[in-house]
């Protein structure tokens, strides 16, 4: 067996690195983000350039979240 070929693992490898230190991360932090959006339900006067307009906090919330992990993936994406 040449150095670079490993034994067959039986499948239990690929959960391995699927669960790494940063995607493990990401994901406590989106759960973290996902609560605090939640949890922030009243309603509020958000002004967008000119106009005023009312709306629960926990959408502004989950809408700048979007745009920015849109922002996020467009910019790291992985060419």
């Amino acid at each position: 067996m040449s150095p670079k070929t490993r034994p067959d693992t039986g499948g239990g490898g690929r959960t391995h690195e699927f669960f790494t230190p940063g995607r493990i991360a990401l994901l406590v932090l989106g759960v973290l983000g996902l609560i605090f959006i939640f949890e922030n339900t009243r309603q509020v006067k958000i002004r967008l350039l000119i106009p005023e307009v009312t709306m629960p906090l926990w959408l502004a919330l989950a809408a700048v979240a979007v745009i920015g992990g849109l922002c996020g993936a467009y910019l790291f994406r992985r060419r």
